[in-house]
């Protein structure tokens, strides 16, 4: 009895260890990845489909805006660049493997439904831009206004997550540059006043002449 106690015992054993060294090894090779991308020595986000992506390791996830949120608990950095291109929203299901040379693939395997809405690009006084749509403010990322040229008035088409109440959107189009900006009224008065002066002008050139009569 007491060995076969012994024996279970070590067999608990043997598997901890093994389950401890591979969570090591994720833990590892995702550290080296976001060192690699952090340093800019290797891409990170889609590959050619020549590559086969199932020689590593296959973790699955929801984007939240920012990151990856993996079912095993753990945040995995997503490429903006990547985010921004394939206009990704909060809820979007993603698969990300992690090849043996640490770089990440992601791919996009579950959409959440959307709604598309019409904001403008507006800019807080730290410099972080924000769209405005229904008049709510929503975070994009940095990489999203780079990548359409976007700036501070500019008339976007914003895509959001339908049933999650998101603080994020991605730009999906650009409908128009510079924008309805109240800032051009003053110039539409001012040019209104002056067609007037320039309308009266010669009554105003009669009324001196008369008055000029008169005093004589």
């Amino acid at each position: 009895m007491d060995e076969d106690k012994d024996k279970n015992n070590s067999a608990e054993k043997i598997n901890s260890l093994r389950e401890m060294i591979y969570s090591a090894e994720k833990t590892l090779q995702g550290a080296k990845a976001m060192l690699l991308q952090l340093e800019g020595k290797k891409k990170v986000g889609r590959r050619k489909k020549a590559e086969n992506e199932n020689d590593g390791q296959i973790v699955e996830g929801t984007f939240d805006g920012q990151i990856m949120r993996g079912m095993d608990g753990k945040q995995y950095p997503v490429p903006a660049n990547y985010a921004s291109k394939s206009k990704l929203v909060e809820g979007d299901l993603l698969k990300l493997t992690i090849t043996s040379d640490g770089s990440f693939i992601y791919k996009q395997i579950g959409p959440t439904e959307r709604k598309t809405l019409l904001g403008m690009v507006n800019q807080d006084a730290d410099g972080n831009y924000f769209i405005t749509a229904d008049g709510k403010p929503y975070r994009v990322l940095l990489a999203s206004i780079t990548y359409f040229k976007v700036d501070p008035g500019d008339e976007v088409t914003l895509v959001i997550p339908r049933d999650i109440d998101s603080e994020w959107g991605a730009i999906e189009n650009v409908l128009q540059k510079g924008g309805p900006f109240i800032e051009a009224q003053p110039e539409k008065e001012s040019a209104l006043k002056t067609s007037a002066i320039d309308e009266w002008a010669p009554d105003l050139e009669e009324l001196k002449k008369e008055l000029n009569n008169s005093e004589i």
